[in-house]
């Protein structure tokens, strides 16, 4: 009789599993610089290079900052708005709903959206819930997580995750802790004595994937990791902007109070009643009212010099803007810049054309993440995949954000045209409503097809004679 000795989970990373933590540790740092470089022109908190040629030294600390990198990327994330997840097929999608609702999956959707746009990437990790609680999906900011990528399955091998310790964890205020997902186990780890890492939950899922996905910005072939939307063509015109708004500040503190001469005005005319040397601040204010003739009779010429005029520093600063525009793909109106002939609406819609299109593929893109991430959940929670077949849709507002009123007009003419029936969902959704709107509408249509349903039949018995009993002859009492 042979005993089976179950096996003990270790309580130490393994040579393997510390050689992964390594290797992505030493990944996420070497990023770290770039991504926190973009957050602080995000931010508005980058160091402008002076040439320390126009900056007088005592005007070192003056610090300008112009928030265009942030209206840009900001401009973008607004028009990507998820709305709700279902069934391709057209079957309940309640529990894609509950999982999204459980997880408050519609308001951190513009969360990582607007990271992804920042640091280039954002990262969805799913894990187990708690007790009888939906599968948990949370998303992770490329400064505490990155991703081991195989390119030929396009599936990520390995992830790290590395941040302060949660609170249900007894630990220091400021300790560390590491979550290592694998294929088939998610290990989490805190510092131990010795200097290593203990480990002090294993989650063995089993799944034969890593339960991280990555949402990744304007990819390219040879970079699956994304770039920032926060480019250095923005960065480079953001710095020349802002000299040019400190150039204009320090004119204003040397020119603001106009310039002014005397030719020919005596020593006396500089000091008090007493001989003393006035101020020069007072000596200006007093605007020079009474001043002697000289020895010859001669009244001093008092003159002004010509007041500094910042429109040419102005003039380069909306130069800068219709290029951060082009930069950007916005309109150069949205970064303040402003013409003598007003825009017509035509010619805004025209100038957001770009990015309405940089919307729809930036939809594509995360959208594909975001189903990845719930069929990810679905398998957390049933322990096995979910069909192929059926396949996750995610619903977003429209990025061109037209009018209601365009939206309905279109539509109602394509249901005129008999190209859309008018009690279709698709119609519902081109009209503009929300996933919420629409469902209630679904509601109230069945409560009055009921309804209309259950009056016809009233109608019926009210309006029709009662049936004659078997055997007996139509128009005889059957009494």
């Amino acid at each position: 009789m042979t005993l089976s000795i179950p096996e003990l989970p270790l309580l130490h990373l393994s040579d393997d599993e510390l050689g992964l933590v390594q290797m992505l540790r030493a990944d996420m740092m070497r990023d770290r610089w770039a991504l926190l470089l973009r957050d602080a022109y995000f931010n508005g908190e980058q160091l402008v290079r002076d040439l320390g040629i126009s900056i007088p030294p005592q005007l070192k600390g003056l610090h300008t900052v112009i928030g265009w990198p942030r209206v840009g990327v900001e401009s973008l994330e607004e028009r990507l708005d998820l709305e709700a997840f279902r069934w391709a097929d057209g079957r309940d999608s309640s529990e894609l709903s509950e999982i999204a609702e459980a997880n408050d999956l519609f308001d951190e959707s513009s969360l990582a959206h607007l990271d992804a746009l920042v640091y280039g990437r954002e990262y969805l990790a799913v894990g187990s819930g708690t007790d009888d609680s939906p599968p948990l999906i949370t998303a992770e900011s490329p400064l505490d997580m990155t991703l081991m990528w195989d390119a030929r399955s396009r599936m990520g091998t390995a992830a790290l995750r590395e941040c302060a310790a949660d609170t249900f964890i007894e630990s220091g205020p400021e300790e560390r802790m590491l979550v290592l997902y694998l294929p088939d186990q998610t290990v989490m780890c805190l510092p131990s004595e010795s200097g290593g890492w203990e480990v002090i939950d294993r989650d063995i899922h089993n799944l034969g994937v890593v339960p991280v996905v990555r949402l990744a910005n304007r990819q390219r072939t040879a970079d699956r990791v994304g770039k920032s939307e926060i480019t250095p063509e923005v960065m480079s015109i953001t710095d020349a902007a802002c000299r040019r708004l400190m150039g204009i500040e320090v004119g204003a503190e040397f020119f603001q109070a106009p310039q002014r001469y005397i030719l020919g005005a005596s020593e006396s005319a500089f000091q008090d009643a007493e001989g003393n040397p006035r101020a020069a601040w007072e000596t200006y204010l007093g605007r020079y009212v009474a001043l002697e003739r000289d020895e010859d009779g001669n009244v001093p010429d008092v003159g002004q010099f010509p007041a500094h005029d910042p429109s040419g520093q102005t003039k380069i600063i909306d130069l800068y803007a219709r290029i951060m525009a082009s930069q950007m793909s916005v309109a150069p109106h949205v970064l303040g810049y402003s013409s003598d002939n007003p825009a017509s609406a035509d010619a805004i819609r025209f100038a957001d054309n770009r990015q309405v299109k940089k919307a729809e593929r930036r939809i594509r893109r995360f959208g594909a993440g975001w189903q990845q991430a719930m069929r990810l959940a679905l398998w957390v929670r049933d322990g096995e995949p979910p069909d192929k077949a059926r396949r996750i849709e995610t619903v977003w507002r429209n990025p061109a954000t037209p009018t209601v009123a365009a939206q309905v007009d279109a539509t109602v003419k394509l249901v005129q045209a008999g190209i859309l029936p008018k009690d279709s969902d698709v119609t519902l959704q081109m009209a503009g409503f929300t996933e919420d709107q629409r469902q209630r509408v679904r509601a109230d249509r069945r409560r009055a097809s009921a309804g209309a349903g259950l009056m016809d039949r009233l109608a019926q018995l009210d309006g029709g004679a009662e049936p004659a009993p078997p055997g007996v002859p139509d128009g005889v009492d059957g009494l």
